[in-house]
């Protein structure tokens, strides 16, 4: 994203109870979040400064610190009011929100059990993650080297920062060869996720999204799902595998960055954003807005 450093920008931070000026939330560099992954995080978003799915995001976030073996030392509602505050105080409408919590830096080595639980929420303004020319004729997508790991070897249902390493590698790969993202398989071969968002798939009207059992389950992936059966669309949720890429006429990714974008492209399989992906982008959009949905519910 262009724009001023991270490490440098105006506002304020949420740090561990307090509100501090943005350059002051720092963190020591023998933290061992840094050195052994012990952190966890949230992305969620404000539109009009309301954080869509707020309580979903947080209660996540304290599930994916338990799965790793620690309790964040705060509540649900707590986290809920710092987020909201962090969107106040900062004077955003539309905002990315961004917890976070990790062991700091009281030991250092592969065990941390003395370690202090820090927790952090910076707030910043998010523009659309892609350009609207490209929300029209669909992102570019190249396959992974990497693949999501089996469920025995890591902690997948997590939220956990260094599941994200195999991520940041596919993306640049993906991005230095002319595309703006990675499409993932997991450790069977099966098609699994793109670096941050969840797949769907078109296939003769009917919609295809893979079984979420070796990654994460996204909230705005679920969300996808209650609006195609708001629409009464079908939703297959099961194993896919990359011959189901020619079998489809369709394709999009969802998560809370990418919202609803099709795909043009994966390698040299190629697709054409149809009404399926308008409606379920529009709906969601008008969702997350507060917006009335075209559909009641039934």
């Amino acid at each position: 994203m262009a724009g001023p450093s991270f490490d440098n920008m105006e506002g304020k931070i949420w740090y561990n109870g307090e509100m501090v000026d943005w350059t002051e939330a720092q963190v020591h560099v023998l933290t061992h979040g840094l050195h052994y992954g012990s952190s966890v995080f949230e992305g969620a978003r404000a539109y009009s400064g309301k954080i869509f799915k707020l309580r979903e995001h947080n209660e996540r976030l304290i599930r994916s610190g338990q799965i790793l073996g620690f309790d964040i030392p705060y509540t649900v509602e707590e986290l809920d009011d710092a987020c909201n505050l962090c969107i106040e105080t900062n004077g955003f409408v539309d905002a990315y929100v961004r917890p976070v919590a990790w062991r700091g830096s009281e030991m250092m080595g592969v065990s941390a059990q003395s370690n202090r639980i820090n927790v952090a929420i910076a707030t910043w303004e998010w523009p659309a993650y892609f350009n609207p020319e490209l929300l029209e004729k669909g992102i570019k997508l190249e396959m992974a080297r990497w693949k999501r790991p089996s469920p025995e070897t890591i902690p997948c249902e997590a939220k956990a920062a260094g599941l994200y390493m195999i991520c940041t590698l596919s993306k640049h790969e993906a991005e230095a060869n002319g595309c703006q993202d990675a499409l993932m398989l997991d450790y069977r071969g099966q098609l699994a996720e793109c670096t941050g968002a969840n797949i769907f798939l078109i296939q003769d009207g009917v919609i295809h999204t893979p079984t979420p059992d070796c990654f994460l389950d996204g909230i705005t992936r679920r969300t996808i799902i209650e609006l195609a059966e708001r629409r009464q669309m079908k939703v297959v949720e099961r194993p896919m595998f990359p011959d189901d890429l020619g079998k489809s006429q369709e394709m999009f990714i969802v998560g809370t960055a990418a919202e609803v974008t099709p795909i043009g492209s994966v390698d040299e399989q190629k697709f054409t954003p149809g009404d399926i992906t308008r409606t379920l982008r529009e709906d969601y959009l008008n969702l997350v807005n507060g917006r009335e949905l075209a559909v009641a519910a039934e």
